[in-house]
């Protein structure tokens, strides 16, 4: 998957650290350019890219084959994370051509997102692989890293039986001393789920001190999801 600027997050949640933060980007998801015909998609925003994810709660998005067939994405939920990271889950309003090359398009981007040119080609599947059930997530550790822009702070996640096609995890963390409650989508690195957020950016904030509990839906690209976890509670990273 193509980046739309430099230094934009490689991922959904906190994992990418930057050398340097930059003003902007758009990334978009599923990562694999290889779909099912019923596939969802993820436009995610950084800093001032959030005003373009925001918009589409009034502006028409697309999918454009070669032919010039256009295909409206239905605008499913909104998710604002906590620093600088702002995404949109849509879903096509009809089922995807199978073999077919689609390009993804809506009003006013900006030069840069024209020339990048997003574009997934469909199989003749309608879902590509299914989830396992005996895909388990476990705690493993809270951890701040200091840089020179900011620290990174996460709870860690380690996946057992991580399958190896693109798995989206529906991410919901609750302060236990507010009750306020964030959920994000976000992928994992190296078989684990970092919660929290980088030196740039993150769908997750913490307090220096404090409770925070989480719980994970892990869905496939088309929306297919395997039973919530179960809520694990943790220390902010900052407490230690």
């Amino acid at each position: 998957m193509k980046n739309i600027v430099l230094l934009l997050l490689l991922t959904f949640g906190s994992e990418t650290v930057f050398a340097d933060c930059s003003m902007s980007g758009i990334t978009f998801f599923p990562e694999e350019r290889e779909i099912g015909l019923n596939s969802k998609f993820i436009i995610q925003g950084y800093a001032s890219s959030q005003k373009t994810i925001n918009s589409f709660k009034n502006k028409k998005v697309y999918l454009e084959s070669e032919t010039g067939e256009l295909i409206e994405l239905n605008l499913e939920e909104i998710h604002v994370g906590q620093m600088q990271l702002t995404q949109a889950v849509f879903c096509s309003s009809i089922e995807l051509k199978p073999n077919t090359k689609y390009y993804i398009n809506y009003a006013d981007q900006s030069k840069n997102e024209k020339r990048e040119s997003v574009y997934w080609r469909t199989t003749d599947k309608k879902e590509l692989e299914p989830l396992k059930s005996n895909l388990k997530i476990e705690f493993e550790k809270t951890e701040v890293i200091h840089y020179g822009c900011g620290p990174a702070a996460n709870a860690i996640f380690v996946i057992k039986n991580n399958p190896e096609s693109e798995i989206w995890y529906k991410t919901e963390v609750v302060d236990l001393s507010s009750d306020i409650k964030k959920t994000f989508y976000i992928k994992a690195q190296n078989a684990k789920l970092n919660v929290g957020h980088g030196m740039c950016s993150g769908a997750f904030r913490f307090k220096n001190k404090g409770k925070y509990k989480v719980r994970f839906t892990p869905m496939n690209t088309e929306g297919k999801s395997l039973k919530t976890t179960d809520w694990t509670t943790f220390k902010s990273p900052f407490s230690y």
